[in-house]
């Protein structure tokens, strides 16, 4: 079994290639530059892991990824589109200029259907496979200073509904996993504001998530456990989902 994981250099990509990699697959990783993790990563799983530099949001590279996967005969099983930037700088969005907005949007959502379109036409050719998107608790919690990134991850969530629907005939499932606030590099610059905003209640579990609990989430995925769930969107957030008075 071979799995895709774009933007699996660090963070919530490394820990699902780990994962996938634990539970059978051989995984190619694909980011816009290899890191010491995944060197390390090809060191514990010797002849399991292929890096390939891949910048998401541009097409001439999306096409070396399809001709390295034409070149080799590679049958793709499994397709995590992770791959993802926060903004450069978080701004009220009545001040985010279109830079701000391309520089997001043309990466988290515009790189992430034209990634999905690219594998699941050739997972058409199988009649069979599994995409799972990673987006965010942000497609559907309002955050002004940092706007566009919600209307990407809100994007991707239709995204999943869409390809759902018109990969279901192909035998090939469609998911989202939503996660919440997160341990990564990511976050690490407000980190020690999430964690007092989760020990004053915005959370049920009174802690940050990790890579391994999304890691977890893909690989039921993964297993085909969740087949007939197509379309389906798992919260992975510590409860944060959860209404309460």
């Amino acid at each position: 079994m071979l799995a895709i994981v774009t933007g699996g250099s660090r963070g919530i990509g490394m820990g699902i290639a780990r994962g996938l990699l634990d539970s059978g697959y051989d995984v190619i990783i694909t980011a816009r530059s290899e890191s010491e993790q995944v060197a390390q990563l090809s060191k514990d799983f010797v002849g399991r892991v292929t890096f390939l530099s891949v910048d998401i949001s541009c097409k001439e590279s999306r096409a070396l990824l399809a001709d390295y996967i034409d070149n080799n005969s590679l049958k793709i099983d499994l397709l995590v589109n992770n791959a993802g930037v926060a903004p450069k700088v978080r701004r009220d969005m009545l001040d985010i200029s279109e830079e701000d907005f391309d520089y997001v949007l043309d990466i988290n959502l515009k790189g992430t259907y034209f990634m999905t379109q690219l594998i699941a036409n050739h997972m058409t050719k199988n009649n069979e496979g599994r995409i799972v998107n990673i987006s965010s608790v942000s497609a559907y919690t309002a955050s002004v200073k940092r706007g566009e990134y919600c209307v990407a991850k809100a994007g991707i969530s239709m995204i999943t509904k869409l390809f759902a629907v018109r990969m279901a005939e192909f035998n090939v499932g469609v998911f989202e996993i939503r996660p919440g606030v997160i341990d990564t590099d990511m976050t690490s610059g407000v980190r020690d504001t999430y964690v007092k905003m989760i020990e004053d209640g915005l959370t049920p579990v009174k802690r940050m998530g990790t890579p391994s609990d999304i890691s977890g989430c893909v690989n039921s995925i993964a297993s085909g456990a969740m087949d007939f769930c197509t379309g389906s969107v798992f919260d992975c957030d510590g409860g944060f989902s959860i209404r309460r008075l």
